[in-house]
């Protein structure tokens, strides 16, 4: 398919000079100084200054992938769905209180979100807890437990 661009008759709207005198002037591309964004470091700099002075450089810094924490995430629901399937391969174990107690991060998850629901009251250590999810546990009579 081929590029579609300003027709070259676009210059011609009006009356057959619009206004810009006889023998070609303001026809062509010359009068744009380019096409698009072409320009901005050399002829066009003074627009860059006035108008995008941010335009260019670099703004702020990203760190490095080995030291921005990387967080394995499980919803308050699955843990609800999948603590019996755990009880059975004895991933999970029950306390001396009689509370279930989930060790997240031996099943290889760090952080817990809020979504679903829960209805049993459940120690879960984590590295992490969001708001809800916190609220949720601890609405049911349960523990949320930050390990670090």
């Amino acid at each position: 398919m081929s590029v579609r661009r300003e027709k070259k008759s676009r210059s011609y709207r009006g009356t057959r000079s619009c206004g810009w005198g006889r023998v070609g002037q303001h026809r062509r591309r010359g009068r744009k100084a380019g096409r698009g964004r072409v320009g901005y470091h050399k002829h066009k700099w003074t627009w860059v200054l006035k108008y995008a002075p941010d335009w260019f450089g670099k703004h702020g810094f990203t760190r490095h992938p080995s030291i921005t924490p990387r967080y394995k995430t499980i919803n308050v629901g699955e843990i609800e769905e999948r603590i019996d399937i755990w009880l059975s391969k004895g991933l999970v174990s029950k306390n001396t209180e009689g509370f279930i107690e989930v060790d997240l991060l031996k099943i290889g998850y760090s952080k817990v979100l809020g979504r679903g629901n829960i209805t049993r009251p459940l120690v879960i250590k984590a590295v992490k807890f969001t708001e809800k999810a916190r609220k949720k546990i601890e609405g049911t009579g349960g523990k949320a437990i930050e390990v670090k």
